[in-house]
């Protein structure tokens, strides 16, 4: 399922090739003909993300709600403008730096490509005619350009936005649903903090306190998008291993010095992502490490997909199990 950087990344997308553009929309499978058919022609005013929820905005405070799920995923193509500083540090498309953003501006001679193809698109700075996916992988590589635009769709695409040069096609989300203001406030106001939009001392406070109030697994709390957005099985794994915390604790037990570090963790973590594209979470690697854990998951992470072997701290196993119906990896003697 994608976690909260691909949908930071994938909302910063439309807000670099769709804001302020008339928007046609239709839904080629037809699942989402009544909803299209609201938005089109409307004018795109806004991108938001939220956790693992999106929201774009159109003229006449109508909103377009979309969560990925498991299977969804977005396919940009056409003209698709791309930042070239952002571009030559991670090596793909979407994550653009426009001004105003938060994100500070990575080394430009930081170039590693990823062994499994995520690093999709190599030029950078003008548009090009292209094909781009987006979802948790990333891994769907430029082709030789488009014959015709726009292309024909391409297997079941529940909604198509398209402007003069640029569409794109949504597949397989879990939600995808045409809202009013209220409606979407409703829906943000269920959800948990998140620290790309608030990481100041009130929204660690409300996680803090969500946290100690309950008798719920700390494993279980950080996958719970009411109480903190944008987690998902990749980060929950290598923060609890970070703060070295046994994923069964109870909440209320957990000491507040790691319920704290848990946050500032996650919106570090969180930082990265958005800005490589890539879940990084291991520190203090000298740069021949850091290259090779960009190039290949394999190397980045501390437990996640390690069950079997060695932790690279302690040497023990690292343990696979499930917990709330997806898998867990920890180690049993660092996180005792």
């Amino acid at each position: 399922m994608p976690e909260g950087h691909s949908v930071h990344r994938i909302t910063r997308q439309f807000e670099r090739n769709f804001v302020g553009h008339v928007v046609r929309a239709s839904s080629p499978q037809g699942r989402f003909a009544a909803g299209a058919a609201e938005i089109d022609g409307r004018r795109m005013t806004d991108a938001r993300a939220v956790g693992k929820q999106m929201f774009l905005g159109f003229e006449g405070d109508v909103w377009l709600r979309v969560h990925l799920g498991m299977y969804g995923a977005w396919d940009f193509a056409g003209e698709i403008l791309m930042d070239a500083t952002i571009a030559s540090a991670n090596g793909r498309m979407g994550q653009t730096n426009q001004a105003g953003t938060f994100l500070d501006r990575p080394n430009p001679d930081a170039v590693v490509f990823d062994s499994a193809g995520e690093n999709s698109l190599q030029s950078i700075g003008a548009p090009r005619k292209t094909r781009l996916r987006m979802s948790e992988s990333e891994k769907e590589k430029d082709g030789n350009g488009l014959d015709t635009f726009p292309p024909e769709p391409i297997g079941q695409v529940r909604v198509r936005l398209l402007t003069d040069t640029i569409c794109a096609d949504l597949r397989g989300p879990t939600a995808c649903e045409v809202l009013d203001p209220a409606q979407v406030e409703a829906v943000v106001g269920r959800l948990g903090p998140d620290p790309l939009l608030d990481d100041g001392p009130e929204a660690e406070e409300r996680f803090t306190r969500r946290i100690l109030k309950t008798a719920t697994p700390i494993g279980l709390l950080l996958m719970d998008q009411n109480v903190v957005a944008g987690i998902g099985n990749v980060y929950r794994a290598e923060l609890l291993f970070r703060a070295k915390q046994n994923p069964h604790t109870p909440g209320k037990l957990v000491p507040e010095e790691h319920v704290r570090h848990l946050w500032r963790d996650w919106a570090k973590l969180l930082r990265i992502g958005v800005e490589t594209g890539q879940m990084m979470t291991m520190d203090d690697l000298d740069p021949e490490a850091y290259r090779a854990a960009m190039a290949s998951r394999d190397d980045r992470h501390w437990v996640y997909k390690r069950e079997g072997l060695p932790c690279r701290v302690c040497g023990t196993n690292i343990v696979l199990e499930e917990m709330g119906a997806r898998k867990l990896y920890w180690c049993p003697y660092c996180q005792a």
